[in-house]
């Protein structure tokens, strides 16, 4: 494989939505620019069904690796998700199985619309329930040899549970481990991932020093909130999903606050940085900043979906909330006459719960053909087959009353 040394899109992946490079930029881009072709990887543990536009960072960042025929690995933590990356408050469920499997399911699907799983470079598609699985006791006790109970303790999440006098459990303590393994497993030479990762990815890099007697790169990712500003989350379902729609991306992106728009083109888009520090300047100067937002939702679209999928995106939003109108493909519900408006909205995922939807109901959040629900008591009537059921800003169903 002919390894390519493109100065601009090595600058590209050593810059761009970065956090921090360990050892240094200087020295990855000297290993970048000696013309070795270099094993690179990013790990996915399956703890929710759907990757985000916050994974999408490194995903596009293992693409420009492909480009410059470096080997790539996309890792899905089958194994590791049975632990969980251990949580700042307590103590996450032990998935199962059938669990992992129903989550990661259309994983695949949904990064291949950012790196090619096929051609003449392509990226694997690994699982380390592949090496884990087989760990002997054995092989466990060495690999605990290699880090002391201080060094483990130093991550801040288990100084502050230990701290506010929350269980931590000792299989939470091997995760670092877990995940550090998988880097000598593979005989990396990078692994990239996000900031709230670097002291798992440290841990392996010394991993690799021990087991391996080579240097392993990390390149940590800066965070990007989602939409209602808590950090995107598999396991909450918070995020700009890979698998969401052309147009509930783009609905989502203009649900964020003008503060993140600068950062949602750093790290959301492909825009170049010299055009994005132009809209900051004009932004600065009184520029109306809902214009730079559209652009911003545009461009996530675009580079996940397609520009044409963009701009029907586009085309729809501004029909529906510039407009106050109805979108073009509205889902059809079956429901019955006299069923509940609350129960109906929970049976089609337009509220969470009874009391969710009542609380929709009484925001004025919820409408049907226009008019506002105000009764949390009210029912589904015959009048009502074929009229709109909106709730929220996004949500619309177009009832088929049945006879």
């Amino acid at each position: 494989m002919k390894i390519i040394t493109d100065e601009k899109m090595i600058d590209e992946f050593l810059e761009r939505g970065v956090e921090e490079i360990y050892p240094s930029k200087l020295a990855f881009r000297k290993k970048l620019m000696s013309g070795e072709r270099l094993r690179i990887y990013q790990g996915f543990d399956p703890t929710g069904p759907y990757l985000h536009v916050g994974h999408a960072m490194g995903i596009r960042a293992l693409g420009i690796l492909q480009k410059l025929g470096h080997e790539v690995i996309f890792l899905v933590g089958d194994y590791t998700a049975k632990v969980g990356d251990p949580d700042k408050d307590t103590t996450r469920k032990m998935l199962t199985d059938e669990d992992i499997e129903k989550n990661m399911a259309g994983w695949k699907e949904q990064a291949a619309q950012l790196v090619d799983f096929g051609g003449d470079n392509p990226v694997r598609f690994e699982r380390n329930n592949k090496w884990l699985s087989k760990m002997t006791l054995g092989d466990i006790l060495k690999l605990m040899s290699k880090v002391t109970i201080q060094q483990i303790l130093q991550r801040d999440l288990f100084k502050k549970r230990l701290e506010a006098d929350d269980p931590l459990k000792f299989h939470e303590l091997l995760y670092p481990l877990m995940q550090g393994y998988d880097g000598v497993a593979m005989e990396v030479d990078m692994e990239i991932g996000g900031a709230d990762q670097t002291f798992n990815m440290l841990c392996g890099r010394d991993l690799s020093k021990n087991y391996l007697g080579k240097e392993k790169f990390v390149r940590t990712n800066k965070m990007m909130d989602a939409p209602d500003g808590v950090t995107m989350s598999k396991t909450k379902g918070n995020g700009i999903n890979l698998a969401d729609s052309p147009e509930d991306m783009f609905g989502k992106a203009m649900s964020y606050s003008d503060k993140h728009i600068l950062s949602g083109f750093e790290l959301l888009t492909d825009v170049p940085v010299e055009e994005i520090r132009e809209i900051e300047k004009a932004m600065e100067q009184g520029e109306n900043p809902m214009i730079f937002k559209k652009k911003m939702a545009y461009e996530i679209v675009r580079m996940i979906k397609g520009a044409e999928a963009a701009a029907a995106a586009q085309e729809n939003f501004e029909k529906v909330f510039s407009k106050k109108g109805t979108p073009d493909k509205v889902t059809s519900m079956e429901v019955t006459a006299e069923a509940s408006i609350v129960a109906t909205m929970v049976s089609v995922g337009m509220a969470e719960s009874n009391a969710d939807a009542k609380r929709k109901i009484e925001q004025g959040g919820v409408s049907v053909d226009g008019e506002k629900i105000t009764d949390i008591t009210a029912k589904i009537t015959k009048e009502m087959d074929g009229q709109i059921l909106k709730v929220g800003k996004r949500e619309f169903r177009k009832l088929k009353v049945k006879k």
